[in-house]
C-alpha cells in the first residue's frame, strides 16, 4: 500500500536550499547530513498533454499573500507577480540556488482535510 509520497529537488546549490527549507518545513537527519523535509498533506492531479509527459510540483497554501510576505522575511524572493487561473492563484519563489518552486492558493476543495 502507498503510504506517502517522496519529491527529490535537484539543485546546483543544495546546501543553501537545504539550509533555506529548513527555516520552513519540519526535517530529519537521515543520516550522514541528508535532511529529509516534513511536507504538508499531498494530492495528485493527472492532466493531458500534447507534449512529453512531464511531473511538476506545486506547494499549497490556503493565504497566498500571508506567505509570500512571510516567506519573503524568510529570505525568499517572489519569481515575478502573482497570477489568477481557474483552479486557484500561484507565484513562484526563488530558492537561494536560483531554482524556482511554484506555490498556490487553490480555488478548488483540496483532496486533503
Amino acid at each position: 500500500m502507498i503510504t506517502g509520497a517522496h519529491v527529490i529537488l535537484y539543485s546546483k546549490d543544495p546546501a543553501a536550499d537545504r539550509e533555506f527549507l529548513k527555516g520552513l518545513l519540519g526535517h530529519i537527519d537521515a543520516g550522514e547530513g541528508w535532511l529529509i523535509f516534513r511536507l504538508p498533506p499531498a494530492e495528485l492531479a493527472v492532466h493531458p498533454t500534447e507534449g512529453a509527459p512531464q511531473q511538476e510540483l506545486y506547494l499549497m497554501c490556503d493565504n497566498l499573500d500571508e506567505t509570500v510576505r512571510q516567506l519573503t522575511e524568510k529570505g525568499a524572493e517572489a519569481d515575478g507577480e502573482a497570477t489568477t487561473a481557474a483552479w486557484g492563484t500561484r507565484v513562484s519563489i526563488r530558492l537561494p540556488s536560483g531554482s524556482v518552486l511554484p506555490l498556490y492558493q487553490p480555488r478548488h476543495p483540496p483532496a486533503h482535510g
